[in-house]
């Protein structure tokens, strides 16, 4: 019997309670409350109702569904965390794992939402004075403002805290912003883009709150992508930007402060990877249960079933990583080789997962009606950014040793 595509449901035809995660093996989610338990319901039940059905067609022309920005917002999770904009009693392990939620139907949606609710908006939360957080931070929690986060640089990446391109010069009130950046998600669209700087007075990084439409500052969409095409990366132009002293983020001095936003953000990374092989997984689990071969499903084969164990070992063992160093930053305890670490580590067994996934379905893996192919080409993009597996590694093996093998 040939393999059969089941049409794309619709959220018409969504009626029915979307179920709990069986890939979780271990029963991971019942460490959260009931509370956030329902929160993460919330969540899987727009996913599928809203994103899953249209996630191919979007991604196959790579646009961006912003019009689902602000009714994602309703849910109440952009805001969790920060005392201005929380909703229910949060934690970071809630916090991961509707990351994951979103990356499991979606890893472009993750990103989408996790660039403002996550980098700009930490950059706010954890930079910003407090009449900076709360003006921004409803507005970035509520959907009426989308964020973007402008660090990487056409010449800077790994060695963004040496290479720092961009500059900023204090003129009486003013600063005055020069120089590029380059992948920066949401940029072409979003109404206020955090972007970090080097002051020319003390060589030190700043942080400011740039508003579109701001004269000198241009967004240009990067075509031709190959992974998240959903997101809408720009090269972004400074030249002679001016932003109010007002708007610097008061609270950021140096990288080292910079880097407090990355240390929150990059384990948040952890939990995209997680979700992008736990979609990949479930739409390989559909294809094998279904797809006949030899007179019987695939599934019975063994070296088919010796796949799929793997991928859920990979998938259950980045779980209990994510969600342990996620109570350590709940605790205070979590430290940059954490973080790093995590990183590292969930996102080279969701490469190793997701290619997994693809093998099992086989010529089918690479046409997007069948569910792996959108997560596998997605994979690449969430392994490098927020730090490559070598920078992350190198983070940890300092810690470790006692030696920096940075240049």
């Amino acid at each position: 019997m040939s393999f059969t595509v089941e049409a794309t449901p619709t959220a018409d035809t969504l009626t029915e309670p979307i179920p709990l995660l069986e890939s979780d093996f271990y029963g991971f989610q019942n460490l959260l409350t009931p509370r956030q338990q329902e929160s993460v319901q919330s969540v899987r039940e727009f996913m599928e109702r809203e994103v899953r059905p249209i996630a191919d067609d979007y991604w196959e022309r790579a646009e961006c569904p912003i019009h689902l920005f602000e009714p994602f917002a309703k849910l109440g999770t952009m805001g969790a965390g920060w005392k201005e904009t929380s909703t229910l009693e949060s934690s970071a392990v809630h916090r991961g794992w509707i990351g994951m939620e979103l990356a499991r139907v979606d890893s472009s949606f993750c990103t989408f939402i996790g660039v403002s609710s996550g980098l700009a908006m930490t950059s706010i939360a954890v930079g910003g004075s407090d009449e900076q957080r709360a003006h921004w931070l409803p507005k970035l929690a509520d959907g009426s403002t989308i964020g973007a986060f402008g660090l990487t640089e056409p010449l800077a990446g790994s060695d963004t805290a040496r290479g720092m391109r961009t500059t900023a010069t204090r003129e009486g009130d003013t600063w005055v912003l020069n120089g590029a950046k380059r992948w920066i998600g949401n940029a072409t669209f979003a109404d206020v883009v955090v972007i970090w700087a080097k002051d020319t007075a003390d060589d030190q990084v700043k942080g400011f709150i740039v508003r579109a439409g701001t004269p000198g500052f241009t967004a240009t969409k990067i075509e031709r992508k190959q992974s998240l095409r959903i997101v809408q990366n720009a090269d972004i132009t400074l030249e002679n930007v001016e932003v109010a002293e007002s708007d610097r983020l008061q609270k950021i001095d140096s990288f080292r402060d910079l880097a407090k936003v990355l240390r929150i953000t990059r384990d948040g990374v952890a939990w995209q990877a997680l979700g992008t092989m736990i979609g990949a997984y479930e739409a390989a689990l559909t294809y094998v249960g279904q797809r006949e071969q030899f007179g019987r499903p695939i599934a019975s084969f063994q070296l088919v079933q010796d796949k799929m164990a793997t991928a859920i070992a990979n998938i259950t063992a980045s779980l209990g990583m994510c969600v342990r160093v996620s109570q350590m930053q709940d605790e205070g305890t979590q430290r940059d080789e954490h973080a790093a670490m995590a990183k590292s580590f969930v996102t080279t067994r969701m490469r190793e997962t997701v290619a997994l996934c693809r093998e099992v379905v086989a010529g089918n893996g690479i046409v997007l009606d069948y569910g792996v192919a959108r997560f596998f080409a997605d994979a690449e993009a969430v392994y490098t950014f927020e730090g490559t597996k070598d920078m992350n590694q190198l983070i940890v093996g300092r810690s470790i040793t006692g030696h920096s093998a940075f240049v």
